[in-house]
């Protein structure tokens, strides 16, 4: 199925000065726009040309080199054409300008993929890809994104697809013809069939998290008392005077957020308000804001002076903590030691380091790793992970098969059991994009960069 529609035209590389930039259109009209190098008088379907873009005025814009695709064959399975010209932006918008004067529209952002998935190129799984893959910002990520590109998502859910197919049919013959010369209708046989088809479902449910921690980053956050030195280690870890360093209590009043790479992993890394007793009305909300981001953490930095006695304030604000995702920082151990290494949650890993001369950081990293690594068992080279889209939909699919066999177990008319099947079956259609949803494309494709 291709649709037509306005031939779209958008820079498909990011605005700014570069060796190379590229002009993309896709649509009808990208055949008819070969004169825009008149040298050859025509472009060979997939053959890269070289010669000067000239304008409807006659006059060239720049050098550059031209590749045609035809309808069919493209990547929005359009007529598409590619101009990568110098990347000057001047000349990318004179060729953009002079594309519209010809009867070209500005590209919404995500239509070049929208116009690819509607148009059959891709399913939505893989549509949605496009723009994880862009804007994965560690090798996991990219990894997982890569697998969803290739189809990893789509072929998982077609799977599904087809055996709960199966299974409607199956269970739909006896409905529609009671009087036929059919097998016994088997019940057992259909609730084994949905038990491993909700299994598998919750199955590629459970990943949801993993994917999500690896799209947006594991929430790692340090704490401790004031002039513990929480800023100077998050300085020390991004290599930069981020956070504000003052002898001041109560410096850091907000939390203050950036992205890390340790290892394989993405990092959201946050310098939290020092807890302690007292504090006025804006530093309590800030260490108020503190207690509820420790409670989301993948990872807790507890910052302590190993110089000083511990604070009270400490042991009571994190009484409740979860002693796996609990690092120890002993910061200042370049300084005497005022008391013995593990003296504070004994069971944690404990890190002397000391955020002004560096000493430990590395150790402290190695750390974050395992804790991560233990909280997040990374599937196989080839595992599938879901987004948390297709895990809601996958959620609601195996409701549904929980419903069915309830009728089924109960003896209750097969219909109902029906119903709920197709319930299912139009949740798993809605992950590949089966159903035509509207609302939904318009959600996914608005966060696409324009010219992808």
């Amino acid at each position: 199925m291709y649709i037509d529609g306005d031939t779209i035209v958008a820079a498909a590389t990011p605005t700014g000065e570069s060796a190379i930039a590229i002009v993309r259109a896709s649509g009808a009209s990208c055949a008819a726009l070969s004169h825009v190098c008149p040298k050859h008088g025509g472009l060979e379907p997939r053959k890269a040309v070289h010669g000067a873009y000239t304008a409807s005025d006659g006059r060239a814009i720049d050098n550059c080199v031209f590749i045609y695709y035809e309808r069919g064959h493209s990547y929005t399975g359009e007529e598409m054409l590619e101009i990568f010209t110098h990347g000057n932006p001047l000349i990318v918008r004179n060729i953009i300008a002079d594309l519209m004067e010809r009867g070209c529209r500005a590209a919404e952002p995500g239509e070049f993929t929208r116009r690819a998935f509607l148009n059959g190129k891709m399913d939505l799984t893989q549509a949605e890809a496009v723009q994880e893959i862009i804007c994965a910002r560690s090798n996991l990520a990219i990894d997982a994104a890569r697998r969803q590109l290739e189809g990893s998502v789509g072929k998982a859910i077609d799977n599904l697809l087809e055996r709960l197919i199966g299974v409607i049919a199956s269970l739909e013959a006896y409905i529609d013809f009671p009087e036929e010369d059919l097998p016994k209708e088997d019940d057992g046989g259909i609730i084994s069939e949905l038990i491993k088809l909700q299994a598998d479902a919750k199955r590629l449910t459970a990943t949801a998290p993993y994917s999500a921690m690896l799209r947006e980053g594991a929430l790692t956050v340090i704490a401790g008392a004031p002039n513990a030195g929480k800023s100077s280690l998050m300085n020390a870890l991004l290599c930069e005077d981020r956070s504000i360093v003052s002898a001041e209590p109560g410096t850091t009043r907000d939390y203050i957020e950036e992205r890390l790479i340790v290892g394989n992993y993405l990092l959201r890394i946050v310098d939290t308000a020092g807890l302690r007793e007292g504090g006025g009305d804006i530093e309590k909300q800030g260490m108020e804001k503190s207690i509820g981001m420790l409670n989301r953490a993948d990872v807790v930095i507890l910052v302590t002076d190993a110089s000083l006695p511990h604070p009270a304030m400490i042991s009571t604000q994190l009484v409740a903590i979860d002693v796996g995702k609990l690092i120890v920082a002993e910061n200042k151990c370049d300084l005497a030691r005022a008391r013995d290494a593990g003296e504070l949650y004994p069971q944690a890993a404990h890190v002397s380091i000391s955020a002004l001369t560096g000493y430990g950081i590395d150790e402290l990293k190695e750390n974050i790793k395992r804790v991560l690594d233990g909280s997040y068992k990374a599937p196989g080279q080839d595992a599938v992970l879901v987004s948390a889209r297709h895990a809601e939909s996958l959620s609601n699919m195996a409701r549904s098969i929980g419903s069915a066999m309830d009728v089924l177990e109960k003896k209750e008319p097969a219909e109902l059991a029906a119903c709920e099947l197709r319930l299912a079956l139009e949740a798993l259609e809605g992950i590949v994009g089966k159903i035509d949803n509207e609302r939904v494309l318009d959600e996914i494709f608005s966060k696409f960069c324009i010219g992808k």
